[in-house]
């Protein structure tokens, strides 16, 4: 069953995009116009805010799992408007692994994303900044001049 649902965070840099993939063991593939999922909308789940059943499994780059043939990817969308991106991926399953290598709704996607913003911000500005995570996995940045 197709389960395709947008993760909510737009994307206006698709080289911070690509640092936080491959932050998480993930490939950023530049170029790839569709996107691994169901293949089919069965009318379960409510689309995406519009697009149609026609719009699903395309995009203009995709996000993967190295290795993983099996597991769904993240189709990554120009927005109507031209400024920025829309994730978009199938959940069903799990979207058989995708959904632990970006967390609960992306979640894990999202910090990894906001913080490479951030690091290329600050260092612009000459900031030194490094990176941890805590023990419950969120990431913790400091910048330092």
């Amino acid at each position: 069953m197709s389960h395709v649902a947008k993760v909510e965070l737009k994307i206006l840099d698709l080289k911070a995009l690509k640092t936080a993939a491959e932050s998480l063991g993930l490939e950023f593939v530049e170029g790839q116009e569709t996107y691994r999922w169901y293949g089919r909308s069965v009318g379960d789940y409510p689309l995406p805010e519009g697009l149609t059943s026609a719009d699903l499994g395309k995009c203009n780059h995709a996000i993967r799992i190295p290795g993983n043939p099996s597991a769904y990817e993240i189709g990554v969308r120009q927005n109507a408007d031209g400024k920025g991106y829309t994730l978009l991926w199938d959940f069903w399953q799990g979207g058989y692994g995708l959904q632990t290598a970006i967390g609960k709704d992306g979640g894990r996607l999202k910090q990894a994303y906001a913080g490479a913003v951030a690091v290329n911000h600050y260092s612009r500005k000459g900031y030194r900044v490094t990176s941890s995570t805590d023990a419950a996995g969120n990431l913790i940045l400091r910048a330092s001049r």
